[in-house]
């Protein structure tokens, strides 16, 4: 089938990606199948919801790692606010943890970005069928994982603490209590078998916890 063939009915995909090379390449390629239309482009988190609202995407490719809200987040949102779209996650860190924040956040697929951009467009036309993509390598790992032990708040106070905020600060941000977000600070040390917030903080993001 010619390139410059389109049927009648092309799946729509919004694409959400940061690095501006790597998300015009990829729309390029997927431009370049045959049933395949890539209506949209985003560099950033917040702007998945209102691209979707806007421009009706079949499918929403998104990054995990994107500036102010991630793809796990926006993932989330999706699934309120639109839907209709299926979420197929596409990220260079394939972790175990990130997998499973991925299902439970509505998304259809989860794959990492090394795969030919032909497996990426089966996986386009496959998630819109109602079927569940994974890459199988990261899906064998997934199942020999720990549970994750973290609970949200511990998980939350981690986050604030990067950049070197102090427990004042991530009590003001969270409306917490200073001695809670210690206890909360502890709590997630202890879990993560590390010694000190920025060691848990690094363990956590490296099992993609956070």
């Amino acid at each position: 089938m010619p390139h410059a063939y389109r049927p009648a009915k092309s799946i729509r995909v919004l694409l959400a990606e940061d690095q501006g090379m790597l998300r015009g390449a990829l729309a390029l390629l997927l431009g370049m199948e045959p049933d395949i239309e890539v209506v949209a482009q985003v560099a950033a988190g917040e702007q998945i919801v209102d691209a979707a609202l806007l421009h009706r995407p079949d499918v929403a490719l998104l990054d995990i790692e994107l500036p102010g809200m991630s793809g796990l987040d926006a993932a989330a949102a999706l699934r309120t606010e639109a839907p209709d779209c299926r979420v197929l996650i596409l990220t260079t860190f394939g972790r175990p943890g990130y997998l499973r924040r991925a299902m439970e956040a509505g998304a259809a697929g989860f794959l990492v970005k090394d795969g030919p951009v032909e497996e990426l467009a089966a996986a386009i036309r496959k998630v819109l069928t109602g079927e569940t993509v994974v890459d199988p390598a990261l899906a064998a790992a997934a199942l020999g994982a720990s549970p994750h032990p973290l609970t949200t708040r511990e998980c939350d106070v981690l986050k604030a603490s990067a950049d070197g905020a102090t427990v004042s600060d991530i009590a003001a941000q969270l409306h917490l209590s200073e001695s809670t977000v210690r206890n909360y600070l502890s709590a997630a040390i202890g879990k993560t078998h590390t010694r000190n917030r920025m060691e848990a903080l690094r363990e956590a993001r490296r099992q993609g916890w956070l």
